[in-house]
């Protein structure tokens, strides 16, 4: 596994594309969750809420792969591996509305569910062309 993203795919991280984030439950079963993302360079950033299963999972084992596929040219594929690194609460959407943003979401209301939203912070520590 390489610690560099792979040649003419670093495009893949910057734009507003949906990627499946998979984990380990903590009975040992993979789930996988279609996620908005954010990427600053070093880490994977995603909008969640504390009493749902992907984030019980990552408490369980931090561990993680996230694939993203090109949606105008699907042999474009790059997932990126590595682990939780922390997560931070986001009581006031304010993650949740940049992310939102980033997608082409309109300016709205915060959701109903923000005393539990947190952002995920992902260590992305391999990158693999697929």
């Amino acid at each position: 596994m390489d610690t560099r993203i792979p040649a003419g795919l670093a495009d893949l991280l910057d734009r507003p594309i949906v990627g499946v984030l998979a984990t380990v439950t903590p009975d040992g079963s993979p789930r996988q969750s279609p996620m908005r993302f954010t990427w600053d360079g070093c880490h994977l950033r995603m909008s969640y809420t504390i009493p749902r299963r992907k984030f019980t999972s990552l408490q369980a084992n931090p561990n993680y792969s996230f694939l993203l596929t090109d949606p105008d040219a699907p042999d474009r594929c790059l997932e990126t591996r590595g682990w939780l690194v922390t997560v931070q609460g986001d009581a006031d959407g304010t993650f949740y509305a940049a992310l939102g943003a980033h997608y082409g979401d309109d300016p709205g209301e915060p959701p109903d569910d923000v005393n539990d939203r947190v952002v995920l912070i992902l260590d992305a520590t391999s990158f693999i062309a697929m």
